[in-house]
């Protein structure tokens, strides 16, 4: 860049010390000034009972006294909760602070440490409210300390130092309201105890609209296959009562899925009534016949009492019997299909084969249905395994049934 280009640059305006602006900008934030107050209004007590205890150390320990009854009673908790949240800053999460009446005495303990906390900051910084800017006023006037009246012209730079204690006090102001909200979390908020509970139950939740979501996907994966196949078909055969056969599963496998999706829907309206309604596979019949009335030829022998089985297992075997004939009907097409359910005393094995076209690429990893039937499996300490082989797609599922016997499920 040559000296004509430097000369017409135009030059850029010098900014304040970020450092300043940083430091004074708490002086334009109400929060700043609502903290305060949080530690001033503490005071109002004591200077009640200095008339009545007869100085300013007996008015503190009764009101150190007070303090600590007060937080026996379990409604404080909620009342200071009410305050503490004001000393964050808007949008910022005050971590549940007091949001509900002391429990056990635990909670009372760290409610009783905050008020005493409280008092002990709140004074401090009443007193340095009251003394600090004295000294400035003080300092400005000119009145040299007896201290340092040896030092010759003492009065000419003590004036230059009455800024000191406002700063003084500045800084004690914000530290102290930043400390209060810094111990809101742990003296009001909730213990680890009470957090890790509430992990745990939005872990549950969150668990239960996968199974919602994987259900839906079930039924309502069934429910289109089967549409799309029948009307296909129906089309193809030109025959009206074909067709109307074919319009009575449609409508008869819709009536399912809106079955399922109203189900579904309650629960999430009304989250205590999770297992409320759920087929099971003693009711596995209709997929049969739904899958049959698209095409199939369904084979069914079962090994063993279906209806002795544990609720969670009869349940997802039921969801799991409803993918695997989707996939078989999406996939193969109307080909026939081999379904055994064996049941002993300690495991349910589900066993779907059937033809794969010849022109059938299957991924060795499965899809979405295959991997939503290994999570159902895994979730009851059981496995699921699929693949082709002689040009033959099989699936199998084993699912424990001891340990849940065992656990009353």
């Amino acid at each position: 860049m040559n000296a004509t280009a430097v000369l017409l640059a135009p030059r850029r305006r010098a900014r304040p010390a970020r450092g300043l602006r940083t430091a004074v900008r708490p002086l334009a934030r109400s929060l700043t000034y609502t903290r305060l107050l949080h530690l001033l209004i503490v005071n109002a007590l004591p200077a009640l009972l200095i008339f009545v205890a007869g100085g300013f150390a007996p008015a503190m320990a009764a009101t150190a006294l007070c303090l600590l009854v007060a937080g026996a009673v379990p409604g404080m908790r909620v009342v200071e909760g009410v305050q503490a949240r004001l000393l964050f800053p808007r949008g910022e999460g005050a971590g549940h602070v007091g949001e509900r009446p002391s429990a056990g005495w635990g909670e009372r303990l760290r409610l009783m440490v905050w008020l005493e906390v409280r008092l002990v900051l709140g004074s401090g910084v009443t007193m340095l409210c009251v003394w600090l800017p004295t000294l400035a006023e003080i300092s400005w006037g000119g009145e040299v300390p007896p201290v340092l009246r040896f030092l010759p012209q003492a009065r000419d730079w003590w004036a230059w130092l009455s800024p000191l204690p406002l700063l003084a006090l500045y800084g004690a102001v914000l530290g102290a309201g930043a400390l209060m909200a810094r111990l809101a979390v742990p003296l009001l908020g909730p213990s680890p105890a009470e957090r890790l509970a509430a992990l745990e139950a939005r872990t549950e939740e969150l668990l239960e609209r996968t199974r919602l979501a994987r259900e839906l996907h079930d039924s309502i994966g069934h429910a289109l296959t089967v549409a799309v196949l029948q009307a296909g078909a129906a089309r193809a055969a030109g025959d009206a009562a074909f067709t109307q056969r074919a319009l009575g599963a449609i409508e008869e496998t819709g009536r399912a899925a809106l079955e399922d999706l109203e189900r579904v829907l309650g629960v999430l309206r009304e989250p205590g009534s999770t297992a409320r309604g759920r087929p099971g596979l003693d009711r596995a019949e209709r997929l049969f016949a739904s899958a049959r009335a698209a095409g199939a030829e369904v084979t069914v022998r079962v090994d063993g009492a279906l209806d002795a089985l544990p609720g969670p297992v009869s349940r997802e075997a039921y969801r799991m019997t409803q993918e695997a004939l989707t996939n078989a009907l999406r996939h193969a097409g109307p080909v026939p299909v081999e379904v055994v359910f064996t049941v002993d005393t300690r495991t349910l094995t589900l066993d779907f084969t059937n033809p794969l076209p010849p022109d059938a690429r299957p991924f060795p990893g499965g899809g979405t249905g295959l991997r939503g039937l290994r999570e159902r499996a895994a979730v009851l300490g059981g496995s699921a395994t699929a693949g082709a082989r002689d040009g033959r797609w099989r699936l199998r599922v084993r699912l424990p049934l001891e340990a849940l016997r065992e656990t009353g499920r």
